[in-house]
């Protein structure tokens, strides 16, 4: 028989031996093993990115509704629209540049002066707060006492509303208010607000009292008719909504309106000895 030899002291070659490649066994692998290969490593490593099942991105997840998109585009064609038909009618209708021109024409073939005076402060307030109180707060007059309309409807209307921007872009309102004054028609055969203030009161614009600011500012509309020569009493009830308007603005109160009413009117119906419609 042969001794056996201790191991670690050269044992025989014909002993049992390590073996040399690794069996995987039967049964769970740990998830973490390298050494397997599951489904997820076949496509590679999933991430937090990865498209959700269906196929939407979050891309997708987060467009707008079509309805508000549909919206969105009617709103913008209607400005594009607007802003074409803006720009067109600029270029259509005339230009304001001739304003003083025409005023003085249309002073002359009436004898009256031209240029007329500067606007006086009461006679302005009670213009701006009968005719137009925003007058100096937001764009556009009315620009029919220089440029007549072209025909009617929207049309006219629309070309008459651009004259009024133009206008008011080219001149100071000052200026506008002079241009007005200088055309408009007060009745009885009085053509801007110097013959107007001579005939009826003897007075220059400057000179007006309160009751006569107010009461030539209600003429514009109908002068015709509120002729205080010969509709006295209809002219007096125009002074008084005048009167009413610039307590209703601020720049009178309502006992100095009332103190303004009662105030004698000095109506002439001529121009006086001492007055100079310039």
């Amino acid at each position: 028989m042969t001794r056996g030899v201790p191991a670690g002291e050269g044992g025989s070659r014909d002993g049992p031996t390590a073996p040399l490649i690794r069996v995987p066994q039967a049964g769970p692998q740990p998830a973490g093993d390298l050494g397997t290969a599951g489904p997820a490593s076949a496509g590679g490593p999933v991430t937090a990115d990865a498209a959700p099942a269906g196929g939407r991105s979050r891309a997708t997840e987060r467009r707008l509704p079509r309805w508000l998109r549909r919206a969105l585009i009617v709103v913008l064609a209607i400005a594009l629209a607007g802003a074409l038909a803006f720009a067109g009618l600029m270029l259509a209708t005339p230009s304001v540049s001739t304003a003083p021109l025409l005023a003085q024409a249309f002073d002359r073939a009436h004898g009256a002066p031209y240029p007329g005076p500067l606007v006086p402060e009461r006679f302005a307030a009670a213009l701006v707060a009968t005719e137009d109180h925003r007058f100096y707060s937001e764009p556009g007059v009315d620009p029919m006492m220089l440029y007549t309309p072209r025909g009617s409807g929207p049309g006219a209307q629309a070309e008459q509303v651009i004259l009024g921007i133009k206008l008011d872009l080219s001149y100071s309102k000052t200026q506008i208010l002079r241009l007005y004054t200088d055309v408009a028609y007060f009745g009885h055969g009085y053509f801007g607000l110097a013959r107007a203030s001579c005939g009826y009161f003897g007075v220059t614009p400057a000179g007006l009292t309160w009751p006569q600011a107010a009461l030539l500012a209600g003429l514009v509309q109908a002068p015709s008719a509120d002729n205080p020569v010969a509709h006295f009493t209809v002219a007096r009830a125009r002074e008084a909504h005048v009167l009413g308007r610039l307590v209703a603005t601020g720049t009178l109160t309502q006992a100095q309106a009332a103190r303004a009413y009662r105030a004698p009117l000095h109506l002439i119906g001529d121009p006086g000895a001492g007055c100079v419609a310039r």
